[in-house]
């Protein structure tokens, strides 16, 4: 059997926790910051947690881990 490719986009955009969760970037951080009020630009500040429900499409984008 010849082996399965990691998607290279799953690659960049997650890490794994220890714990097995997926961390990842939160989305609309990028440009036009001007018209999202300070409280959003706050709270995603920093990486969130994936769901539960996307973590096992995710972690079948990437079959043998993300190292």
């Amino acid at each position: 059997m010849p082996k399965l490719k990691t998607k290279s986009g799953v690659k960049k955009r997650f890490t794994l926790t220890a714990t097995g969760k997926l961390k990842h970037g939160v989305a609309g951080k990028r440009h036009r910051l001007i018209s999202h009020n300070a409280k959003y630009i706050r709270q995603n500040r920093r990486t969130s947690v994936l769901s539960k429900a996307d973590t096992a499409t995710v972690k079948a984008w990437a079959p043998y881990g993300l190292s």
